[in-house]
């Protein structure tokens, strides 16, 4: 008895966007549930349906849905960015920890020297004292300090 998804009552999205019926074997329904028609979509688009299910066949039923999770990813990140993808993602996430642990060095150098009585303290209260302002490299856009204020305001 061919029915619908074992999972549901109606199709999965795979079976709903290549509109066929979608059978109690279906190798898309388990992870391509029919609330996420963007999610098939845009792994159609990059991958193919074909490629898709031969992959999944390929696959070990455990290793599956990771497989799923990975396409799908990758196939959003290639409808963002077509040109890199998540490898830009990934690029960009690496320089800012990089950035970041600069900064984290820098400023563990800074308490270093504060805790041996070489410098004075360094911080943002003190720098907004002394008339430095620090924008958070993390949020450049937003440039409100609470401890920063531009001298024409005092005036």
């Amino acid at each position: 008895m061919a029915s619908s998804s074992s999972y549901s009552n109606s199709p999965c999205a795979a079976c709903k966007f290549l509109r066929r019926k979608c059978l109690a074997d279906c190798i898309f329904a388990p992870y391509f549930p029919p609330e996420e028609p963007t999610k098939f979509a845009n792994v159609h688009k990059i991958f193919g349906a074909s490629n898709v299910s031969k992959l999944l066949h390929e696959v070990h039923p455990h290793q599956r849905e990771d497989a799923v999770n990975s396409l799908a990813y990758e196939a959003e990140a290639r409808m963002k960015d077509p040109v890199y993808g998540c490898v830009g993602a990934i690029s960009i996430l690496q320089r800012q920890v990089i950035r970041l642990q600069k900064e984290l060095d820098a400023t563990n150098a800074d308490l270093v020297r504060y805790a041996s009585g070489g410098a004075r303290p360094y911080g943002r209260r003190a720098a907004a004292q002394s008339g430095v302002c620090f924008i958070s490299p993390l949020n450049s856009n937003d440039r409100h300090d609470p401890y920063c204020h531009d001298k024409e305001e005092e005036n």
